[in-house]
């Protein structure tokens, strides 16, 4: 039974010790995610394919409490690519025996094409003129199939650590996909082709979780509103960080908040999902309320 001082911050959220990768770890949500992380303990490997990107992410962003957390950049690598995914395994398994997460947060928005016509002509031109199958096949490889094979190719150092081989006891070991609140509502934002991809990686997270209990690694997912990043915000600054403003938010209409989610509550998702082992298979929604206002599934 519990007693009280199990219930410390640090028992209950603390990652010291940890050895976590996080794709697309440079920017965005996979670097409040890194930064989350690395702030309370664990050695974290970011990786992308912009190598100046991640160095810049790691220099700016590295823990100075002390703890023994850091921030590490490795690769590049591709996660579209089985290549780059087999050599970025390769490389992390000569400098750590295993991991105990792994954040496939990799993903791109996609073709933008709004359809706001009641004419099915206009309708029709409006999506076909903007939008092509070629488009629609990269957003699926990069948002849901890179996922896949991200996962499957970290399996054995995932497990490396589950006991009696490692430390780690069952279930200690989880991945955290990042897929979309928009994966979960019926309202298209006029990105049917990113939207139909999040709600595929909302089914693979869930497909995963399944299956890979055999293994005894949990997969949950984070399905996140509107946080600043390269693909809400357009940009990043020179430390690798984006910003939205609340009036860009408010125009929108439909977020209780009327802002974009701060990156710490980000960084809570990331720290509840990576350490409570009794959660597997969930899709939590850090939205700031939208999806009480857009109908979901």
């Amino acid at each position: 039974m519990a007693e009280t001082h199990h219930f410390d911050v640090q028992t209950l959220f603390g990652v010291k010790g940890y050895v976590a990768v996080v794709t697309g770890g440079g920017s965005g949500i996979g670097l409040m995610a890194s930064q989350a992380l690395a702030a309370n303990g664990a050695k974290v490997y970011i990786t992308g394919r912009r190598m100046e990107a991640l160095e810049t992410a790691a220099k700016s962003h590295a823990p100075t409490n002390g703890n023994g957390g850091q921030i590490i950049p490795i690769g590049p690598c591709d996660v579209t690519s089985k290549h780059d995914l087999e050599r970025l395994v390769a490389d992390l398994s000569k400098k750590e025996k295993y991991i105990n997460l792994l954040i496939c947060n990799a993903g791109i928005s996609g073709p933008k094409a709004e359809p706001e016509h009641e004419e099915a002509d206009d309708l029709k031109a409006k999506l076909w003129n903007n939008e092509d199958s070629q488009d629609w096949a990269d957003n699926f490889n990069t948002n849901v199939t890179s996922v896949y094979f991200t996962t499957v190719a970290f399996l054995p150092l995932l497990q490396a650590g589950i006991s009696p081989k490692g430390p780690l006891e069952p279930y200690a070991a989880s991945v955290i996909t990042i897929s979309s609140m928009s994966g979960i509502m019926r309202h298209a934002q006029g990105h049917f082709s990113y939207n139909t991809a999040k709600g595929a990686t909302v089914h693979l997270t869930k497909l995963m979780s399944a299956e890979f209990s055999k293994a005894k690694i949990r997969v949950n997912s984070i399905a996140p509103g509107y946080f600043p990043s390269e693909m809400t915000a357009k940009e990043s600054d020179d430390r690798q960080k984006s910003h939205v403003p609340p009036e860009k938010i408010q125009e929108k209409g439909h977020v209780p908040l009327e802002r974009a989610g701060r990156e710490e509550e980000m960084g809570m998702t990331v720290l509840y999902l990576a350490k409570n082992q009794y959660v597997n298979g969930e899709i939590i929604a850090v939205d700031g309320g939208v999806l009480n206002v857009v109908a979901g599934r």
